[in-house]
C-alpha cells in the first residue's frame, strides 16, 4: 500500500511537472501564434514571405500580377507563382520592389519570349494553399508544375533557400533581373558568373523609387554545370550589362536532390553584398531556427494572456507586422546608398528605409518606443541624413529614395516624440533645426501656408488635410522649442499650429476648403463626397474623416462644435451614419467603414479617443471595441485595409492591451478598452509593467474601477515615464458603463 501510495504521487508529481512544463513551453512559443497569411487578402496588402525583424531582405512569393492589390507581389486569391524575390513591401498602396527574382524549375525554359503578361511567363508554376507554409522568419511552398519544394530562410542581411527536386528530374533555376510589377521597370542589369559556385551583378531600376540600384551576390551548394545567359530577349555567350539580363543555371542531380542557395543584397556594391553575405555553410536549419529564436525574442516584449486563441493570434501577428518596417538598409560596414547616388556611412547607427511616416508615425513609431528605442534613434540619425540633401526632413522614404508621397512632414512627431520620451543618440540640436528648417522653406505648399495661414484649396489640391497636418506638424516642433528654451520659436509654431481654425465651418461641423480670400468656402459641399488625390480637399478620404485631425487641441476643437455635447454627437453621428461615399473617382483607401468612420485607412485612427477629451470616456470604451471586434480577424482578408508598414497592426496591438497615442508627440497614452486579462510588457529599462482587466469578456467592454500600484487610478490618460516607472495598471470592467470613471483631470499631461 505504501509503494502504491509512492506511485501516486509520483505520477501527480510527473503530471504536474509535465503540465507546468507545457505553459512554459506556451508561453516561449510565440511565434506559433502568428499567421503571416493574416493580411493577404483582401486589401491588406501584405507578403507571407520570409524575413527577421526590420531586415533588409524579404524573401516572397510574386504572383506576376500588376494591380493594387498585389502591390507585395502576392495575393492571397492566386495560385500561380513566376518567383521568389528579395525586396517587398508590407502593407503599401503602391507597387515597387520584387528584386532579383529566382526560381527553380524542373526544365529548360525559353527566356527570349517577351512576356506578355503573367500567363506567358515560361518559368511560372500553380500553388495549392494545402502545401504552403509561412511563420516568422520561414516561407515554404510546393510548386506543382515543377514538382519542386521551395523553402526559404533569412538573417539580418542574407537569405537561404532550399529546393528539394524530384529524384533524376533536372534541376534548375531561373534568375530574371528583367522583370518587375506594377510601374517598375529596369533601366540597367547585368549577370556576372563568377566561379561555377557564384554568381553575382546588379539590378538598376525606376518605380517609386527613382533611382533604385540592387547589387546582389548568390552563393551555390553545388556547382553549376551549365547555364544560359540572355541579354534583352537574346541569348548571348557571356554578360556585360544591358536593359533587360535573365539566366537559367543547370546543376548535377546526381549530388542529392537539395540545392542550397545564400543570397545577399546590398544598395552599393557587390563587394558590400559579399560583406554581408559573410561565410556561407548553406546550414539553413541553423539559419531557420536562429531567425525564429529572434522572433521569439522581439514579440516576447508584449506577453498576453487570455482563454480566447484567435485573440493570441491576431495579438502576435499584429506585432510579427509592426517589426517589418522601417528595413535595415546600411551594409554590415555601415555604408548605404542615397537617391543622389552618394555613398555614405552610418556611423555609430544603423541606417533604415521603407519609412511610410504619413501613416506610421501615428501608432507604429510610439510602440517602437517601447520595444525597440535604440532603432527609434537609428531612424531619427537616417531622417537627419536624408535631411541633407535638400535641407527637408524626408516625407515617404523607399531604398534611399525620397517619393514624397502623401501629405505633411511626419519625421517631425517622430523626432519629437523620440526626444520627449528621453530617447538618446541623436543630436537634439541638429534635429530641431532640420525640423524648424523643414517647416519654414516654401515647398509642397508650405509658401501658401505662411501667407495665408492657411492653404487656399484654390491654389493646391488635400489643402485641408495639408493644412491640418502642418498644423499638427507646427505644434510639435513647438513643443521641441519648448523644451530646448527656444522660447520666441516656441511662441511662432505655436501660433501657427492654430492653422485649423481657418478651416473649421460653423455652419456644418467641418473642416472645409477656403478660397485666398480668407471667407469663402469650397462649394457645393458634400462631406461624403470623395475624389482621389486630386481637384479634392481631402487626401484618400472626406470630410467625415478628415475633420477630427486636431489631435494636438482636441478640448479646443470640442469647443468649437459648441462644447462637449454638440461635439460627442457629431462624434456618434460619425459612426452610425451611412456609409454611403460619393464622386465617381472614389479613393479605393477608404475601408473598414463603421459608418463614415474608415478604419483601412489611418487618419481615422485616432478618432475613437476623442471621446476621452469631451468627458465621455465609456463611449470610447464602447466604439474602440466595436472596432477590434469588426476590423480584424485570423483569415487572409484579416485587415481592413493596407497594412501600411506596420500601423494598422499597431493600432491593434496598443488598443487591444488598452492603451492609444491619440497624440504621439504628447508622451501621453489614451486608454480605451483592454480585451486580454493581462499584459505584462518588458520595459526597455528592465523594468516591467503590467496591465490587469479583470472581469473582461466579449460584454464586459466598460471600465468599472481602475488602480495604479494599488491607488485610486481615475483618468483616461497614463503618461509613457508613468509606464517606465515600471507597476501594475489594474482594470475592473462590467457590461454597462461607468459614467463617473475617468472623469478626473490628468495631471501628468
Amino acid at each position: 500500500m505504501k509503494h502504491i501510495l509512492h506511485l501516486l504521487i509520483l505520477i501527480v508529481i510527473v503530471g504536474c511537472n509535465k503540465s507546468i512544463s507545457n505553459s512554459k513551453d506556451e508561453a516561449s512559443n510565440l511565434t506559433k501564434n502568428v499567421n503571416p497569411f493574416i493580411g493577404t487578402g483582401g486589401h491588406g496588402h501584405t507578403y507571407p514571405g520570409a524575413t527577421v525583424p526590420f531586415g533588409m531582405l524579404q524573401v516572397t512569393p510574386v504572383n506576376g500580377v500588376s494591380s493594387w492589390d498585389w502591390c507585395s507581389g502576392y495575393h492571397y486569391s492566386d495560385s500561380l507563382v513566376v518567383g521568389f524575390s528579395h525586396l517587398a513591401l508590407s502593407g503599401t498602396g503602391i507597387g515597387d520592389l520584387a528584386d532579383v527574382l529566382f526560381m527553380p524549375v524542373n526544365k529548360e525554359v525559353d527566356l527570349t519570349i517577351m512576356p506578355k503578361g503573367r500567363d506567358s511567363v515560361s518559368y511560372k508554376s500553380s500553388y495549392s494553399h494545402d502545401n504552403e507554409t509561412s511563420q516568422p522568419g520561414y516561407y515554404q511552398v510546393f510548386l506543382k508544375d515543377h514538382k519542386i519544394n521551395a523553402e526559404f530562410t533569412t538573417s539580418l542581411r542574407s537569405a537561404v533557400h532550399k529546393y528539394t527536386y524530384k529524384i533524376n528530374d533536372i534541376q534548375s533555376l531561373v534568375l530574371d533581373l528583367g522583370f518587375a510589377i506594377n510601374w517598375d521597370k529596369a533601366t540597367e542589369s547585368k549577370i556576372q558568373v563568377e566561379d561555377s559556385f557564384t554568381v553575382s551583378g546588379y539590378r538598376y531600376s525606376t518605380g517609386w523609387a527613382k533611382n533604385q540600384k540592387v547589387f546582389f551576390v548568390a552563393k551555390f551548394s553545388k556547382p553549376i554545370m551549365n547555364h544560359i545567359l540572355v541579354a534583352d530577349n537574346k541569348k548571348v555567350e557571356s554578360l556585360d550589362k544591358a536593359t533587360k539580363t535573365a539566366a537559367q543555371f543547370f546543376f548535377d542531380e546526381s549530388r542529392g536532390n537539395k540545392l542550397f542557395v545564400q543570397v545577399a543584397l546590398s544598395s552599393v556594391s557587390v563587394a558590400n553584398a559579399k560583406e554581408n553575405l559573410g561565410e556561407v555553410n548553406f546550414g539553413f536549419d541553423e539559419v531557420k531556427e536562429n531567425a525564429n529564436k529572434i522572433w521569439e525574442s522581439s514579440l516576447g516584449k508584449i506577453k498576453v494572456e487570455t482563454s480566447i486563441d484567435s485573440l493570441k493570434t491576431i495579438f502576435y501577428t499584429a506585432m510579427y507586422h509592426t517589426q517589418l518596417a522601417p528595413v535595415t538598409f546600411s551594409d554590415k560596414n555601415g555604408q548605404f546608398r542615397k537617391q543622389t547616388d552618394s555613398v555614405v556611412s552610418a556611423s555609430n547607427y544603423t541606417a533604415y528605409s521603407t519609412l511610410s511616416l504619413w501613416d506610421t508615425f501615428r501608432a507604429e513609431h510610439p510602440l517602437l518606443t517601447f520595444l525597440e528605442p535604440n532603432k527609434v534613434s537609428d531612424m531619427v540619425n537616417t531622417m537627419l541624413e536624408y535631411y541633407k540633401d535638400k535641407n527637408i526632413l524626408p516625407v515617404w522614404t523607399l531604398y534611399g529614395n525620397e517619393t514624397n508621397t502623401m501629405t505633411g512632414y511626419h519625421s517631425i512627431p517622430v523626432i519629437v516624440e523620440a526626444y520627449l520620451k528621453g530617447i538618446k543618440g541623436f543630436n537634439a540640436e541638429e534635429a530641431y533645426n532640420a525640423m524648424k528648417t523643414t517647416m519654414m522653406q516654401d515647398e509642397r505648399g508650405l509658401e501658401f501656408y505662411k501667407n495665408y495661414g492657411y492653404i487656399p484649396y484654390n491654389l493646391l489640391d488635400e489643402s485641408v488635410t495639408i493644412t491640418l497636418e502642418y498644423a499638427y506638424n507646427d505644434w510639435c516642433v513647438a513643443q521641441m522649442a519648448k523644451a530646448l528654451g527656444k522660447t520666441e520659436d516656441y511662441e511662432l509654431f505655436l501660433k501657427r499650429s492654430e492653422a485649423y481654425k481657418y478651416l473649421f465651418d460653423t455652419k456644418t461641423g467641418f473642416m472645409r476648403g477656403k478660397f485666398e480670400d480668407g471667407e469663402s468656402w469650397n462649394e457645393p459641399f458634400d462631406p461624403k463626397y470623395s475624389n482621389h488625390r486630386e481637384y479634392t480637399d481631402y487626401t484618400e478620404g472626406n470630410a467625415w474623416q478628415h475633420s477630427w485631425f486636431v489631435p494636438h487641441a482636441v478640448e479646443d476643437l470640442a469647443g468649437m462644435h459648441g462644447g462637449n455635447e454638440k461635439f460627442t454627437a457629431k462624434l456618434e453621428q460619425l459612426f452610425t451614419e451611412s456609409s454611403e461615399i460619393t464622386g465617381s473617382n472614389v479613393s479605393a483607401d477608404i475601408s473598414g467603414l463603421i459608418g463614415q468612420y474608415a478604419h483601412g485607412n489611418e487618419p481615422s485612427h485616432h478618432i475613437a479617443y476623442m471621446f476621452n477629451h469631451a468627458e465621455k470616456p465609456w463611449r470610447t470604451q464602447y466604439w474602440v471595441r466595436k472596432i477590434l471586434d469588426t476590423q480584424y480577424n485570423t483569415t487572409p482578408n484579416g485587415l481592413s485595409g493596407n497594412e501600411d508598414c506596420g500601423q494598422m497592426s499597431a493600432w491593434y496591438v496598443m488598443s487591444s492591451i488598452g492603451l492609444y497615442p491619440l497624440n504621439p508627440a504628447s508622451t501621453v497614452y489614451e486608454i480605451g478598452s483592454p480585451i486580454f486579462d493581462k499584459t505584462t510588457m518588458q520595459l526597455p529599462n528592465g523594468k516591467v509593467f503590467t496591465i490587469v482587466a479583470e472581469n473582461v469578456s466579449a460584454d464586459n467592454i466598460y471600465i468599472q474601477s481602475s488602480t495604479l500600484n494599488g491607488k485610486d487610478f481615475n483618468t483616461t490618460s497614463i503618461s509613457h515615464e508613468t509606464i517606465l516607472n515600471g507597476g501594475e495598471l489594474k482594470f475592473v470592467m462590467g457590461n454597462q458603463p461607468n459614467k463617473s470613471w475617468g472623469l478626473t483631470k490628468n495631471t501628468q499631461e
